[in-house]
């Protein structure tokens, strides 16, 4: 009898509340009901706040940003290799950590249901360190909380790993079965729009100084406007997400009306290192 990924998780929860699973009590950390999930919110390098996760977690963001970086057979999380320590592991940062939420809240990262993306951005070689990833989000001990692509199709799950940085796009084009994805760019033809396929790469991403010269100061350009929407319009025709990273973080006017243009156009995630900041800007402009 073969069972449903819906039963799997739904079991899997019931197991966790009945102390089965060895789920600790820190299981429901940062699952208070009062938090909004915000689809815009994505924490850039999010492994350095204090809390990894958790902070981006209680602010409500959907999508959180780890770089990583193959070391002697561990996936270590940081920016550069003087910063990498064996104790912040992305098992020990990332998976866990959404295990055990995802766990406590039935099959979901938040109680109010809402899709919760993984961006791993690859430091080190790219197919050796997709090998190593892969055996982890395949580890039955996770691999459930993922989204999957099977023989053509996309299975949802409650966390959607998508590779950034190294990434090797061939040799996922070539899987059958994978729980990763890949992070396309805007500026390559091959990646955005109906061309490209989005059971690949359901994100594009790329650095808004080398598509636009307006940060935020005095008004938004015409025909950089245009660009931007019509960017926007190409991608989720083809069922993609769109992100910018290299936009302005400081907080003030200018990267206040960025945000509000790029929230104007539909912009998937809008990036951000102030997690305070952006999830009280999305919070007092409406519900996303």
């Amino acid at each position: 009898m073969s069972i449903t990924h819906r039963t799997l998780v739904a079991l899997l929860g019931l197991l966790a509340l009945l102390g089965l699973l060895g789920a600790p009590a820190s299981a429901a950390t940062g699952t208070d009901p009062k938090v909004r999930p915000l689809a815009k919110a994505h924490a850039h390098n999010d492994y350095e706040h204090g809390r990894p996760l958790f902070d981006a977690l209680d602010h409500g963001f959907t999508s959180v940003e780890a770089d990583i970086h193959l070391v002697d057979g561990q996936l270590l999380v940081g920016h550069d290799v003087p910063d990498l320590t064996t104790e912040r592991s992305l098992e020990a940062l990332y998976l866990e950590p959404l295990r055990e939420r995802v766990l406590a809240n039935h099959g979901h990262v938040y109680r109010r249901h809402a899709a919760f993306q993984l961006l791993v951005d690859v430091k080190s070689g790219a197919e050796g360190t997709y090998a190593a990833l892969e055996r982890r989000l395949r580890d039955p001990r996770y691999s459930f909380l993922f989204t999957a692509y099977t023989g053509g199709k996309v299975r949802k799950g409650a966390v959607t790993v998508v590779l950034s940085g190294n990434r090797p796009r061939e040799v996922l084009r070539a899987q059958r079965h994978r729980l990763a994805f890949y992070d396309g760019r805007i500026a390559d033809t091959a990646d955005l729009g109906p061309g490209s396929d989005p059971g690949l790469t359901p994100l594009v991403s790329d650095n808004w100084t080398k598509l636009f010269t307006w940060t935020g100061e005095g008004p938004f350009p015409a025909a950089e406007r245009a660009r931007l929407r019509e960017i926007v319009r190409t991608a989720h025709d083809a069922g993609q997400r769109v992100r910018f990273w290299a936009t302005p973080d400081t907080p003030g006017a200018a990267r206040t009306n960025l945000w509000s243009e790029l929230r104007a156009a539909g912009v998937d995630h809008i990036n951000t290192d102030d997690l305070t900041g952006l999830a009280e800007f999305l919070s007092r402009r409406g519900r996303p």
